[in-house]
């Protein structure tokens, strides 16, 4: 089973969200799925050259649960495009080795030797709990594939007392019931790399895997203690029975599904990251969890969205005649200082392709 950083860190961990965030994002969820090619959603956006070149925006959840959403045009783009390019080559074994290897403490630390004992205590608790649930999580579905909670459970969470304590909050995001029941099928951007393999296309990455992990790993100690433990308030509460989930991967599914264009959700997927702003936290924890956000919003957005932005031209510009398909995380195309904004400050025209709209051969 493929296991990527794109897997577990999953795109709705948006923690503790602002009460009135969360109720309006909830209330905008509430549309009609609609299979109509005219009615459906359209993350496609063309760049006009000769031949067009196109940026599409996925989410990464399971591939299965948005196809059908999918406009034909976005299909026919991707089909009739020769040059396939998403953030990292998933495809690639050294891209999974590489992001294993940068989750891991330096020069063989543990997370007992790190982590204040509280802390660590809590942590070696919650997992325990989630390998006694797992069981009961999976679904019929995937136990009928052959995936079993013992291997599920050491695929994710294998190892984690090795690992930096970032990645042990993040992991510990995805271990939920809604998500371990997601487990088992490819998520959209891995599909598309596999498809555009299968049909021969030519597949390539924009980004290097330590220009996605690095900045995961540049939080200073403090923050980095104060966004686990935050995160396992959380969990703890769900588990408690007093706190539901804020944003569940079905809340995302279906905003995609019905074309929501907004930044607010699908950033969190671009970045990754939870989001700790919280009315009930005290003022200096405001001051940390302001900090976390402006930091990631900053290495995780904005400057990946200019490297990004300047890699899709120099690959254009080197490879003239050939039509692109680059699929990045929505959020990249979505909000202020976007790829397509990078783009567009540098000569190109682009703009969004609504479902039903032709696409050129």
């Amino acid at each position: 089973m493929l296991v990527t950083w794109v897997t577990f860190i999953q795109a709705f961990l948006i923690l503790l969200v602002k009460g009135t965030d969360q109720w309006s994002l909830r209330e905008s969820s509430n549309c009609e799925l609609n299979k109509k090619q005219s009615d459906l959603n359209s993350f496609l956006w063309t760049i006009k050259r000769n031949p067009p070149s196109y940026f599409y925006g996925t989410i990464h959840v399971p591939y299965t649960r948005v196809w059908d959403f999918i406009p034909e045009n976005s299909k026919k783009a991707f089909q009739e495009s020769n040059m396939v390019y998403l953030e990292l080559d998933l495809t690639d074994p050294y891209t999974i080795s590489a992001l294993t290897s940068c989750q891991l403490l330096p020069q063989g630390g543990t997370l007992q030797d790190v982590l204040p004992r509280d802390i660590y205590g809590r942590l070696k608790r919650h997992l325990e709990y989630v390998k006694l649930m797992m069981p009961s999580w999976m679904t019929p579905d995937q136990r009928g594939k052959g995936l079993y909670a013992d291997y599920l459970f050491n695929a994710i969470a294998g190892n984690w007392e090795r690992k930096r304590p970032v990645w042990v909050m993040l992991m510990v995001n995805s271990l939920t019931e809604a998500d371990i029941k997601t487990r088992g099928v490819p998520v959209l951007d891995l599909y598309l790399a596999q498809e555009a393999e299968r049909m021969r296309k030519r597949t390539g990455a924009v980004e290097k895997v330590e220009e996605q992990c690095h900045p995961l790993n540049g939080l200073n100690f403090s923050q980095v203690i104060f966004a686990l433990n935050q995160t396992l308030v959380q969990q703890e509460s769900v588990r408690a029975g007093s706190l539901q989930g804020s944003y569940t991967t079905e809340d995302l599914i279906k905003h995609y599904n019905c074309g929501d264009l907004n930044s607010i959700i699908f950033n969190h997927d671009t970045s990754q990251v939870p989001n700790f702003n919280n009315v009930t936290l005290r003022p200096s924890e405001q001051i940390t969890a302001q900090e976390i956000d402006s930091y990631f919003r900053q290495e995780l957005i904005y400057k990946r969205n200019d490297r990004m932005g300047n890699r899709v031209k120099a690959l254009m510009e080197e490879h003239p005649d050939n039509s692109f398909f680059f699929a990045f995380g929505a959020g990249h195309f979505l909000g202020n200082n976007t790829v397509i904004d990078v783009l567009r400050s540098q000569g190109y025209e682009v703009e969004h392709t609504p479902a039903g709209q032709p696409i050129s051969r």
